[in-house]
């Protein structure tokens, strides 16, 4: 039998030891240190169940069925889901709209909101199913919740999906935003407000190009841009920037830290075109990835925020 060297036995133990604390160590801790997992197949998979249901604008029976697929893909993950009813006065007459809020329990009370748009443009003329506008960012929010359910963190996180993000018409302040800005509003009156928001919205595009949302908080922005540059995606998330106002907008509004991640250079938008082919399961991946990647450092950062170093 070989006999192994006084000093490597010594330093065997140490690494032993070393395996046995981090082995004990809280499961949380563990899965921060695991490389983010994120289904992109499984995210494409919900965006052909909505594009299979037709155009989906708000108030109408198309928008009902993807909320009801939704919830139910929720119900399926254990995630606690709940639709929040409200009518909005529109250029079309009162609409019926429902937003749809997913609660993930963390440590502590403290809420991060994760959210985007699953309602689709009204069209006169045209069959818009919304492969991408719509439909892309209620997949990923449907993975979303069911990852951050199988890892619990430090804080609370809600994940909702917003119906009457479209304009009926042309956008305007009053024709568009119709969830989100219920949404803040409701929060505001109640003061419970989320810590964080982040807005996903059209981020399926197969030619993926996210670039920095000029109104969107910077320190927020650089945190989930730090987290693409790690994880290999800066050829995705771009250093230049544009402006966009979109469902993060009535956040900001109220001073709460809120960025959008959106890839505008999508030649279909608005366009029959959207369609099922111009998604991409690598995308959904990619921006799936990078925002779980960046949860910890978001945490971190609204952390120290609280001790007045941010």
């Amino acid at each position: 039998m070989n006999r192994m060297p006084i000093g490597l036995t010594l330093v065997a133990i140490v690494l032993a030891g070393l395996l046995s604390a981090g082995a004990l160590a809280p499961p949380a801790a563990q899965d921060l240190r695991l490389p983010p997992s994120f289904d992109g197949a499984a995210a494409l998979h919900h965006v052909e169940r909505l594009v299979a249901i037709g155009p989906r604008p708000a108030g109408s029976t198309g928008a009902a069925r993807a909320r009801s697929y939704i919830v139910d893909e929720l119900k399926r993950a254990g995630v606690s889901a709940k639709v929040e009813s409200f009518d909005a006065v529109t250029p079309h007459g009162r609409l019926p709209m429902a937003n749809v809020l997913a609660v993930i329990p963390g440590r502590r009370q403290d809420v991060i909101l994760i959210a985007g748009h699953y309602d689709t443009k009204w069209f006169r003329d045209i069959s818009f199913v919304g492969a991408n506008d719509g439909g892309s960012s209620a997949a990923l929010l449907i993975e979303l919740a069911r990852r951050l359910r199988e890892r619990p963190r430090e804080y609370t996180y809600w994940v909702a999906w917003f119906d009457g993000e479209e304009a009926r018409e042309s956008w305007t302040a009053t024709d568009s935003l119709y969830g989100s800005r219920r949404m803040a509003s409701e929060l505001g009156k109640s003061r419970r407000l989320p810590s964080a928001v982040i807005v996903a919205d059209m981020i399926g595009d197969r030619d993926l190009a996210i670039r920095r949302e000029s109104g969107s908080t910077s320190w927020l922005t650089d945190v989930i841009w730090a987290s693409a540059a790690r994880l290999g995606y800066s050829t995705h998330f771009l250093q230049d920037s544009l402006a966009v106002e979109d469902d993060h907008a009535p956040f900001i509004r109220l001073g709460i830290p809120a960025t959008l991640l959106i890839d505008f250079d999508f030649p279909p938008w608005h366009t029959a075109e959207d369609t099922l082919d111009k998604v991409s399961a690598k995308s959904l991946e990619i921006v799936g990835k990078v925002i779980l990647d960046a949860l910890p450092g978001i945490e971190d950062g609204l952390n120290r925020s609280r001790g007045g170093r941010l």
